[in-house]
């Protein structure tokens, strides 16, 4: 009797151990595999969902038909609190299935705080109300690429989800001033913007979000050439500002670099075909931002050596991306010279 026991006592002992030792395992499975492992057995498919921890993210990333696979998903009880959706060029994402969402699973997207997009080019601004109008506490918002939304999308988006603080519009074409306006009115909080390529936008749209929005870390505006001076001479109002891409800017000369030079927490900074700037700009940036980790010039004929000598005095020891491709008067510019002055670099080109 008395074995009888011990060896239930050591068979609880080994399922508790298999248990404890597959939750952990789980939750750095890729999702699929997760799935996978329900089929296997009954009582492995009992031990998953007793862990709700592991259903709080839908990855649908490249998925074909993931419109018809998110609905499905979220009509699923494991995903009632699911926190991430990543439709990420998923394959046939229409607003069908996200009015869908809204009019019979709306309890499911209570918790979700990251929601992807990005690349779903048939979603437009009637599937971008109905999703958001279900997901009161997202935080992180990527709509990439998605030439069909316009202000609208935005107008619903500060309408319904107060606390976004990451927003990604890189790319959608057909947003405008209208959008910076709403999202500096709504948003004081953001931390990251992207609008790339958002070509609408001009210095009346940016001047909002730079007025409004000095908690942001991260501002991506590559390949927005119609900025002046006197709005990216605002970008100083951003303290905490640590990642700026101004891939482009053909506007900006050396006086408004020396204004943004003036965020002191940049480690990462793109200045690829920034034409007008010259070492007096750079000059400026060696002596205040000396904590940069990343940093192109490629394509800026008017820097020279004395800039890299400027920057490998103040930031030689932290920089570990430089590109200084297309710099015709910067004459060491081979791997091996730039390495004596900036030994911890790794990469050498950011433009491509």
């Amino acid at each position: 009797m008395a074995e009888k026991s011990a060896g239930g006592e050591e068979q609880g002992w080994k399922q508790e151990r298999f248990t404890k030792a597959l939750s952990i395992a789980s939750t750095v499975l890729p999702q699929r595999d997760l799935i996978t492992l329900l089929l296997l057995t009954p009582s492995l498919h009992r031990t998953l969902l007793s862990y709700p921890s592991l259903w709080q993210v839908i990855d649908l990333r490249e998925r074909t038909k993931a419109g018809h696979r998110l609905v499905a998903a979220v009509a699923l009880p494991r995903y009632r609190h699911v926190r991430q959706i990543n439709l990420e060029f998923g394959q046939d994402v229409e607003d069908k299935h996200l009015e869908l969402i809204k009019n019979k699973y709306s309890s499911s997207l209570q918790h979700l705080d990251n929601l992807n997009l990005n690349g779903c080019q048939k979603i437009s601004d009637k599937g971008v109300e109905a999703i958001t109008s279900v997901s009161p506490s997202l935080k992180i918002f990527s709509t990439y690429w998605n030439v069909r939304i316009t202000d609208v999308s935005i107008q619903n988006l500060v309408k319904n989800c107060k606390n976004v603080v990451d927003l990604n519009l890189s790319g959608c074409k057909n947003i405008t001033d209208h959008s910076m306006q709403l999202i500096a009115d709504n948003y004081q909080d953001l931390e990251s913007l992207n609008i790339t390529r958002c070509i609408r936008i001009n210095d009346f749209g940016l001047d909002h979000i730079l007025n409004s929005c000095s908690s942001l870390q991260s501002l991506n505006l590559y390949a927005l050439s119609r900025f002046t001076d006197k709005v990216y001479s605002k970008i100083s109002l951003l303290p905490h500002l640590r990642v700026l891409d101004l891939c482009g800017a053909q506007n900006l000369s050396d006086e408004g670099l020396a204004s943004i030079a003036k965020c002191k927490k940049l480690v990462s900074l793109n200045l690829t075909w920034c034409i007008c700037i010259t070492d007096a700009g750079v000059l400026a940036v060696a002596q205040n931002c000396t904590s940069l980790n990343l940093l192109s010039l490629f394509g800026i004929v008017g820097v020279t050596d004395k800039s890299l000598e400027a920057l490998s005095s103040s930031c030689g020891s932290t920089l570990e991306t430089l590109d200084v491709n297309g710099c015709i008067n910067i004459k060491r510019r081979r791997r091996e010279e730039l390495l004596q002055l900036f030994p911890h670099v790794k990469c050498f080109k950011v433009h491509s």
